[in-house]
């Protein structure tokens, strides 16, 4: 039986939040403990999450996952190669849409570290940066989402719906809050 449309859009607003908080996790711990910066929020919201992890995420969803989607696994593993090379595309142009629509509205963004790294274009985008996020959609397709979908499977369409509600108003509040007021 198809899911109503509403639990369907509840589901990735939960893939999203929780992309964008394992985003912001990655971050995080790439910054304070491999690069030994020191912890910052690396977010551009008040809250612990990256939005562009879970744009990044449901766009590898709705587009590079129905290429693998119940195919058996020796078809699946066939197709990492592919898979890494178009959600390394993907981010890769997420990244520096991004980093447009932020410096946009806040004059910069939080990556502008990239100049610094051997192969980039304008501090924006870079190959390595890129690389280990086509390493990251391979996870996020072969290992993440199958486990994020039998656990939001397992919940009932109400729980979805008001989880989905939830998220989508801290989201909400959280984005008035940094326009308003954290500036």
């Amino acid at each position: 039986m198809l899911k109503s449309v509403k639990t369907k859009f509840g589901e990735y607003i939960i893939y999203f939040t929780l992309y964008s908080v394992l985003g912001w996790i990655y971050e995080v711990v790439l910054e304070t403990f491999i690069y030994g910066w020191g912890f910052s929020n690396r977010g551009v919201l008040f809250g612990p999450y990256c939005p562009i992890y879970g744009v990044g995420a449901l766009l590898f969803l709705f587009t590079v996952d129905p290429l693998i989607r119940g195919k058996e696994i020796y078809k699946r593993l066939k197709y990492i190669p592919v898979v890494f090379i178009l959600c390394m595309v993907i981010a890769t142009v997420v990244e520096l849409a991004g980093s447009y629509i932020l410096e946009f509205f806040t004059g910069g963004w939080p990556w502008q570290t990239y100049e610094n790294y051997a192969v980039n274009f304008q501090g924006r985008i870079a190959l390595s940066t890129s690389i280990r996020f086509g390493i990251g959609g391979v996870i996020v397709l072969y290992i993440f989402q199958p486990v994020l979908e039998k656990i939001v499977g397992r919940m009932k369409k109400s729980a979805v719906n008001i989880t989905a509600y939830v998220l989508l108003f801290i989201f909400a509040a959280d984005i008035i809050f940094t326009i308003f007021i954290r500036k």
